[in-house]
């Protein structure tokens, strides 16, 4: 029989520091966590963090499950921390209102992977790394004479996170962020690196962009890309709701860009955003009156008492694209800040009636809501996406941070907006039954056999994915 040795191993992971205890220990035992000292060594060196307070979202209203936070800068170390770590999630800027980004375990960032890799000004694509926020890559397009076809309300997002919850922005001919969408590399569940495009991989293509994190880490994406333009963004006060009924397709066609805000309280639209690209036919200039309402005097906040000063730059003032598609300046905190969020799709062709179905609880939504925007997305095929195959209107609340309020409205809401056959935003609040979302979605189950064939021991799932998607 082999000699003992004389050591013991005792980890503190919080402080990141090794302590050394003797005991007797058989010669393969001591081999056996040695290899695994060695590995969480390892993956410890360069990339591993542990914070001394839980992290929370950006509106503070989700606190993360763990603290062991790892932040590869490269796709060799995140090949290697994937493969040797039992059980991870992809964490991004943290936008997201729900625990779809949540992990018992660990937490893998994008955040040091956020360059970009190249452009090429003939293919007119830009790949960048997964972690690279709109509101840098933006700039650097610009500079490069090159824009993307559109943006959220908030540039602070990274790229990896919004295509892989569906994240958009409006227009009647506009796609969502996942659109732009040329091709990605991710490292699955084994470590091992996946590259597909659009060009050459069909249907498993389709079903990755809007991966909900389940299916590999997203460490590239290459963008569609097209020359630099300009905008002006007009804004105007209380449309009459008679007249959204009558005109909404021409209402929500008169820019590039529309955007709808309303408290529910009164029988008109608040505030109408029109961003228009200046290099188009179909021009919208500015006039006095829109349909009923009145040009804004001013810059306005979404939220009348909130002042404009973060947002971007409205009354008819020309400037970059990426300057006035978003709503809110990059460096400056978007919305309310302290707020819930929820956004529900309909098909466009339902879009007036569920705008009526939801005025008519203004009374029970209004001491809850800070503000509602109402905004257009254009179809597509991404087998997860709230708008597959179907034009779609997205009815968004920004809620005051009172959840067990929220949790009550949030499944009247959706009772009014079922007949419409409606899907939740995946990064949003919602309590839509997993049931039911498999019936919006025909290729749930093709989904989840995707995710089980990447990923058979589900290291990449946490409870979020476990109950929404094959809790059906």
């Amino acid at each position: 029989m082999p000699p003992a040795i004389p050591v013991r191993f005792i980890t503190n992971q919080r402080a990141g520091l090794l302590h050394i205890k003797l005991f007797r220990m058989k010669r393969k035992t001591f081999i056996r966590l040695s290899t695994a000292l060695f590995s969480s060594s390892l993956l410890s060196e360069g990339f591993a963090g542990t914070n001394k307070e839980k992290l929370k979202n950006w509106a503070g209203n989700i606190e993360y499950s763990t603290d062991q936070v790892f932040t590869p800068d490269s796709v060799k170390k995140m090949s290697e921390l994937v493969s040797k770590t039992n059980r991870l999630r992809a964490l991004g800027t943290r936008h997201c209102f729900n625990t779809i980004a949540d992990s018992k375990h660990n937490l893998v960032s994008t955040a040091k992977m956020d360059k970009v890799v190249s452009l090429d000004a003939a293919a007119r694509t830009v790949t960048v790394e997964g972690g690279i926020k709109y509101g840098v890559l933006c700039p650097y397009l610009q500079q490069k004479g090159f824009a993307l076809h559109n943006l959220a309300s908030l540039p602070h997002i990274s790229v990896a996170g919004s295509i892989a919850t569906a994240t958009h922005g409006s227009g009647v001919k506009n796609g969502n962020l996942s659109t732009a969408v040329e091709a990605l590399e991710l490292v699955t569940a084994d470590g091992s690196v996946l590259n597909l495009s659009r060009k050459k991989d069909g249907e498993n293509f389709l079903a990755s962009v809007i991966g909900l994190g389940a299916l590999g880490i997203v460490t590239k994406v290459t963008l569609a890309i097209q020359p630099a333009y300009t905008m002006r963004q007009n804004v105007y006060e209380r449309l009459p709701l008679a007249q959204l009924k009558d005109h909404f397709d021409e209402i929500v066609s008169a820019g590039y860009s529309v955007s709808l805000f309303t408290d529910w309280q009164q029988e008109s639209i608040n505030e109408v955003w029109i961003k228009s690209r200046v290099d188009h036919d179909k021009n919208f200039t500015g006039v006095p009156e829109f349909y009923g309402a009145k040009a804004a005097p001013h810059n306005l906040h979404p939220i009348a008492s909130i002042t404009a000063e973060n947002c971007t730059e409205q009354m008819g003032v020309p400037g970059a694209w990426y300057e006035r598609l978003p709503h809110f300046k990059m460096g400056f905190t978007p919305s309310a800040g302290k707020e819930l969020q929820a956004e529900y799709f309909v098909p466009r062709r339902h879009a007036v009636e569920a705008i009526q179905a939801i005025q008519r609880m203004g009374k029970q939504i209004t001491p809850h809501l800070l503000i509602s925007e109402i905004r257009t997305i254009d179809g597509d095929d991404f087998w997860l996406s709230p708008c597959r195959h179907q034009p779609s209107v997205a009815i968004h609340f920004t809620l005051k941070q009172d959840w067990p309020a929220v949790r009550q409205l949030l499944p009247q809401i959706e009772r009014e907006l079922e007949p419409f056959s409606v899907r939740p935003h995946w990064g949003k609040l919602f309590t839509i039954s997993p049931k039911v979302l498999a019936s919006r979605y025909e290729k749930m189950e093709d989904f989840k056999k995707l995710i089980t064939q990447h990923d058979p021991k589900g290291k990449l799932r946490n409870d979020f994915v476990n109950t929404n998607i094959f809790g059906s």
